[in-house]
């Protein structure tokens, strides 16, 4: 593996600065992604307590008025509207259910579909020799950003993005090594500019994102499957293998989706168990359980 640039950079120039005061925080009108990922970690993980809006506000050092407006435009819907999916999530039935649940239950604060779906994905596919060299003789270049799920690696060839990846704060080089693992003969270099370009048009402006499929035929026909798995529905991995011809392949289907590279966009968070409860994702189960409370409440307004 061939990687030009050995120190990881943060996407958009971004620089360590000293801690904020309240009142910087107050009139920052730049991207607030880093704490918006910090609320949506703490509601994650204290859903079951009914955290106040003052209490996600103190996490993502915010002020709660500002919290409120932001994370409602950050993530497209708001605070309580956000644990409130989370908490009919830990009923698996209730969850199941769908929408007329959640919008029974969810009695304020919906507003609208997240910006995060509107995008619409051109797709393209490495042909299974590319693959089987290892990802030799291809360029991937890539850079970090702040996501509402926390730090987020962009990857992309000359034909689109190629992986898209999730950890916490100071983990870059964890997740650079996991995906850099897949294609291990490629050539990677930094370009925080295209990937900064890229990762506003996944989170914040919606629009055209080309995806460069880089795996084997197999997986491949499954990462297109999940596709077709609409927002704030739900499928398991017997369903998956049921769409592709071969019901007895929920094994394999499984593999396949552990191993899809563009978290998020290839909606791997919306397989669930065959009795209906999460299991495991490779970026963690708050992630995904931050996911599927995003699309549904979004689903419900």
């Amino acid at each position: 593996m061939n990687i030009r640039k050995n120190r990881v950079e943060k996407s958009c120039g971004q620089r360590h600065v000293a801690p904020m005061t309240m009142q910087t925080i107050e009139t920052d009108s730049g991207p607030h992604h880093r704490r918006i990922a910090r609320a949506i970690r703490f509601l994650s993980d204290h859903y079951l307590e009914q955290p106040r809006l003052e209490d996600a506000a103190t996490a993502a050092a915010m002020s709660p008025f500002h919290f409120q407006r932001i994370f409602t435009r950050y993530v497209g819907v708001s605070p309580k509207a956000f644990v409130g999916a989370l908490t009919l999530e830990h009923a698996k039935a209730e969850l199941l259910d769908g929408a007329s649940v959640l919008e029974a239950a969810l009695d304020s604060g919906l507003s609208g579909p997240s910006r995060l779906h509107d995008l619409s994905l051109k797709i393209e596919s490495m042909t299974p020799g590319e693959y089987a060299r290892g990802g030799a003789g291809v360029s991937i270049e890539y850079g970090f950003h702040d996501s509402p799920f926390g730090t987020a690696l962009a990857m992309a060839t000359d034909k689109g993005l190629c992986g898209l990846a999730f950890g916490d704060e100071g983990e870059e080089e964890k997740i650079l090594a996991d995906m850099t693992l897949r294609w291990p003969k490629a050539r990677y270099g930094v370009n925080s500019a295209r990937m900064c370009s890229m990762a506003k048009q996944i989170f914040e402006r919606g629009g055209e994102v080309p995806l460069h499929l880089m795996g084997t035929p197999w997986q491949t026909k499954v990462w297109q499957a999940l596709l077709a798995i609409p927002s704030g529905r739900f499928a398991t991995y017997r369903g998956v293998a049921q769409s592709l011809g071969n019901a007895g392949a929920s094994r394999a289907v499984g593999a396949a989706v552990g191993r899809n590279p563009i978290s998020w966009l290839i909606p791997c968070h919306r397989v669930l168990a065959s009795n209906g409860t999460l299991h495991g994702y490779h970026w963690g189960l708050p992630r995904k359980r931050a996911m599927l409370a995003i699309e549904a409440a979004a689903r419900a307004a």
